[in-house]
């Protein structure tokens, strides 16, 4: 099936929902902008290189999309199983974990950048 390019900004619509839908429903979202709104705000303020930025970038990425598969996960997950399901609820602490994962991995990589920031 062949798409319009008049379809592509109903696309940019239906995405930018579900940015504000995981904000407005999910608490560890408000963690992860706070987050990266400090790091952004460190790295300014300690002028990160251009690696280091693109360090940075791929982290904040990886955390909100990992962020954003888990809660896409729950709420399919929910609609078609309501009821608490031990293999349902496997699914789901697989994809937090993935989150944990990503945020430890972005920790990382902002301890590295700080460590470089603190000593020059």
């Amino acid at each position: 099936m062949h798409k319009s390019f008049a379809s592509i900004p109903r696309s940019f619509v239906y995405a930018l929902q579900g940015l504000v839908f995981m904000l407005r429903s999910q608490p560890n979202a408000w963690v992860h902008l706070l987050a990266t709104l400090g790091v952004c705000a460190a790295g300014l303020y300690f002028g990160l290189s251009r690696g280091e930025w693109l360090w940075i970038c791929v982290a904040i990425v990886m955390v909100w999309s990992a962020e954003a598969f888990n809660t896409a996960l729950e709420q399919l997950a929910d609609a078609l199983h309501p009821e608490r399901h031990p293999g349902i609820g496997r699914a789901k602490d697989l994809a937090a974990g993935a989150v944990l994962i990503a945020a430890s991995g972005a920790a990382v990589i902002a301890s590295w950048c700080s460590g470089r920031m603190s000593a020059g």
